[in-house]
């Protein structure tokens, strides 16, 4: 099967005993054993439930993988690779990162002994570096969040399974419709499903995605043991979600590559961020190893911080808030939103300045984005 037709009928069986074509939402804490020990394949919801199973059906086929576990959210998912970790244990990031990330490792895990390290991975022969002092696993996001830095992840897979190191890709901003890491050599892919997957901003959620059985057996036992299961409806929405992605991403896209050139053309642009626009410094990689570019463009207006401010509150279809990967197109300020937990210092450090401004671009008419842009920046 191809992809649309993995999203629509993978882990989407209908209903056995009514025949429905949608499975119901099994709102049930807890389920009916036979005997002491003996289920029909469930016990508690906590450790599993029949839509988790029909989403990570789904997710699997999607990415190419064998195994796939549904979570609370992108940070749950994280947690539970986290919590595979020991004291000494180092993980090494990309140093353009979401701030939940950042602040997830920084504060939380570096206080149980947990080593962080963020660094380009441009220079091959400083990756390699990294990876002879045998750091636990990498971890990647190509499209960067939000300076959307393209990383070559098959390059870096074959050079970490060099030295035994792992692999995860955060794979939240390309979606598996325009890039798959497992089929790159990535050992583990993490997903906030709150984004392209769900897609309409009304849940939360995240997933892993792996071909290695122990790791999916790992990061399982920690959705059950830490709690970070989703709610079934969460699951339910994000199977229901699923079914459009293909034609989601294509809308997505199609909209971005509208804004991108806009923007790059405007007299009050400094610079515009997205991989599909040949100046972009990644773009060679990104067509050699993505299908396509997704949905988010970051630039940066010669403007004051105070008057990039007052332009982004303007926007009338860009609505100012949080997240991203939704139908509707939507405006964010990293340094004071969604990357304020990153001291100023390590910001700039890798690029983010005060002035970048990150849009996620919906699916609106593209008409109605450019001219929303143009009025306000007119204005």
């Amino acid at each position: 099967m191809k992809f649309s037709t993995k999203a629509i009928r993978a882990g989407q069986d209908p209903d056995i005993s009514t025949g429905a074509i949608i499975p119901p939402v099994y709102l049930t804490s807890t389920f009916i054993q036979e005997e002491p020990g003996k289920t029909k394949g469930y016990d508690y919801t906590r450790g599993g439930n029949p839509n988790f199973t029909n989403l990570e059906k789904t997710l699997a086929a999607l990415e190419g993988g064998r195994y796939a576990v549904a979570f609370s959210s992108g940070m749950g998912a994280l947690t539970a690779i986290a919590s595979t970790l020991s004291a000494g244990d180092t993980v090494v990031a990309i140093d353009d990162l979401y701030g939940g990330t950042y602040r997830l490792f920084k504060k939380v895990f570096e206080k149980f002994g947990v080593n962080f390290k963020q660094i380009s991975f441009k220079d091959m022969k400083e990756v390699e570096q990294v990876f002879k002092k045998k750091p636990k696993f990498i971890l990647l996001e190509s499209p960067s969040n939000p300076l959307l830095r393209i990383v070559d992840i098959e390059k870096i897979s074959s050079l970490a399974k060099k030295y035994k190191v792992l692999t995860v890709v955060d794979n939240t901003f390309a979606s598996p419709y325009f890039q798959q890491p497992l089929a790159l050599g990535a050992d583990i892919i993490i997903h906030s499903s709150t984004k392209y997957l769900g897609g309409h901003s009304d849940l939360i959620g995240g997933a892993i995605v792996t071909n290695d059985k122990k790791i999916a057996e790992e990061v399982e036992f920690a959705r059950k043991a830490l709690g970070l299961n989703p709610s079934p409806f969460d699951a339910w929405l994000t199977s229901r979600s699923l079914k459009t992605l293909a034609v989601r991403m294509e809308k997505h896209q199609e909209n971005a590559f509208a804004v991108a050139e806009f923007l790059s053309n405007h007299p009050k642009v400094k610079r515009v961020y997205y991989p599909g626009l040949p100046s972009h410094e990644g773009h060679e990689i990104a067509k050699k190893q993505m299908t396509g570019y997704g949905g988010v463009v970051s630039v940066e207006f010669k403007l004051t911080l105070k008057e990039m401010k007052k332009l982004i509150s303007s926007f009338k279809i860009f609505l100012l808030a949080e997240s991203l990967g939704g139908v509707e197109s939507l405006v964010d300020h990293p340094a004071s939103m969604t990357h304020a937990s990153i001291p100023k210092t390590e910001r700039e450090k890798s690029g983010l300045t005060d002035g970048l401004v990150r849009i996620s671009v919906g699916i609106e008419d593209k008409d109605d984005l450019i001219k929303d842009l143009e009025s306000a920046l007119n204005a």
